[in-house]
């Protein structure tokens, strides 16, 4: 057990997956003598060899092309695409072949496929890398969606991941890669797919939020401790399938809810909770859902990205409209 950030924590993550099953491959734009960009798969290569750990060129439809094949071939691969901003180079292999096969080859043949990508903003990264595309995956029928919160989930939830036989988009939020440290166990363990987790127990209200915004919420349930307002703070962890037990209990328990996320408002995860509390849990609230998101508009240039975010202060003041409803 020791305390690690959670790019240490998803590089360990790939290394004991490596070391378990010898058709693991992990590729993509420098991922190999370099490590990648954020230093994810550093080490690697050098441990396991070029064949298991390799570069790619510039090219996200080569990637998740060759992704494609490898699993039909049998091997599990690993790829990375740079930044989640680049997906729409490689949208028809995501979601026209890799999300279908299973389903096209009558279950006939597994599909496991970890595509790693980094995402979410306040890092001051130039356009298109800070881009929280999210929502758009999460509408791809046969692709599972993944965003930890911290080190602890991540290695967990990646190890899963990894050993699912479907394919799997495994979100990391730049931000988290070094700003937190938790502890990590040492060894190989897996943190269930397809399973919400109640961060903080609360009595008040909940906040149902995921991956960035899950540090931001437990930051405003501190602030409103102070004032007596006890909020109860539920990470997502899946996006793709939703945990729907977990987030009608927590709703049913606090009878109030903030949907936080940090992408836009328009068609995101927040909106597809929203309309589940709507389907199944309306006669729970005392007070209309509210919703904490991102302007409707194209993620702005740098020096204006501390305005645009969802922030701390932004889940307080929510909070205490939806309290005071």
């Amino acid at each position: 057990m020791a305390k690690m950030t959670m790019i240490k924590a998803i590089t360990a993550a790939m290394d004991e997956e490596l070391a378990h099953d010898d058709k693991v491959m992990i590729f993509g734009e420098d991922v190999g003598k370099n490590g990648g960009v954020f230093r994810a798969t550093d080490g690697l290569q050098e441990k396991y060899g070029n064949d298991r750990v390799f570069d790619t060129p510039l090219a996200e439809s080569g990637i998740i092309g060759l992704a494609n094949g490898m699993a039909l071939e049998g091997f599990r691969p690993v790829p990375e695409l740079q930044f989640m901003g680049f997906i729409y180079e490689a949208f028809d292999e995501l979601a026209g072949q890799m999300a279908r096969y299973r389903f096209r080859m009558g279950g006939t043949r597994k599909f496991p496929i970890t595509v790693r990508a980094p995402f979410g903003g306040g890092v001051h990264t130039p356009e298109l890398h800070s881009d929280s595309f999210e929502g758009l995956l999460t509408q791809v029928p046969g692709l599972r969606v993944v965003a930890p919160s911290g080190p602890y989930d991540a290695k967990g939830l990646l190890i899963s991941a990894i050993r699912s036989d479907d394919p799997v988009f495994f979100c990391e939020h730049m931000k988290l890669y070094r700003s937190i440290k938790e502890e990590v166990p040492d060894e190989a363990y897996t943190v269930p797919l397809d399973k919400a987790a109640v961060k903080r127990e609360g009595t008040d209200v909940s906040i149902i939020t995921y991956g960035y915004m899950v540090q931001e919420s437990l930051a405003a349930a501190d602030e409103l401790a102070k004032e007596g307002i006890n909020v109860e703070v539920v990470d997502l962890r899946t996006l793709a399938p939703l945990d729907e037990d977990t987030i009608l209990e927590s709703v049913k328990k606090t009878g109030r809810v903030i949907l936080v996320q940090e992408a836009q408002k328009q068609a995101g995860v927040g909106g597809q909770v929203a309309s589940l509390i709507g389907e199944k849990g309306i006669l729970y609230l005392d007070a209309p859902i509210a919703r904490v998101a991102a302007p409707d508009m194209p993620y702005p240039f740098s020096d204006a990205e501390e305005v645009w975010l969802p922030n701390k202060q932004d889940i307080v003041d929510k909070v205490k409209e939806t309290v005071n409803f």
